[in-house]
C-alpha cells in the first residue's frame, strides 16, 4: 500500500449537509481496498475558474493509503459521481515525508531543550 493526497471539490450546493457526500467519497476509497488516515475540511473557497457553471466550492483534503490498482478505479468513480466537482489525487513523496518528520522532531527538540534552560 502507498501513500496518497486526495483533495476533493465539493459541490457548493451541499453546503448545509456535506456529510452524505463525504460518506460516498469515503466509501468509494474503501471499497477499492483503501484506507483513509487524516481527514480535513477546508471550507468553502472560491474558485479560481468556474467549473460547471459553479464558482465557488467545498474543499475536502484526505491522507490515504491505497493498493497499486486502486487509483485508476477510483479516478473512474469520481468521473461519474455527480458530488464531486473535481479531485486531484496524487502520490506522497516518501524522502519528503520523512525530511518533514525529521525536522519536526528536530524542531521540537529545540523548543524542549530551550524550556529546560529557561527554567534553571
Amino acid at each position: 500500500m502507498k501513500d496518497y493526497e486526495l483533495t476533493v471539490l465539493i459541490h457548493p450546493d451541499l453546503e448545509m449537509n456535506p456529510d452524505p457526500a463525504i460518506d460516498k467519497v469515503k466509501s468509494i476509497v474503501e471499497s477499492f481496498g483503501g484506507k483513509i488516515t487524516k481527514e480535513e475540511n477546508e471550507g468553502k473557497k472560491r474558485l479560481a475558474y468556474s467549473i460547471s457553471g459553479q464558482d465557488f466550492a467545498l474543499y475536502y483534503y484526505f491522507d490515504v493509503s491505497l493498493p497499486a490498482e486502486a487509483p485508476a478505479k477510483i479516478s473512474s468513480a469520481f468521473n461519474i459521481t455527480e458530488e464531486v466537482l473535481r479531485y486531484l489525487l496524487v502520490r506522497v513523496d516518501e524522502r519528503k515525508a520523512k525530511f518533514a518528520a525529521r525536522r519536526a522532531e528536530r524542531q521540537e527538540g529545540e523548543e524542549e531543550k530551550t524550556i529546560v534552560e529557561k527554567g534553571e
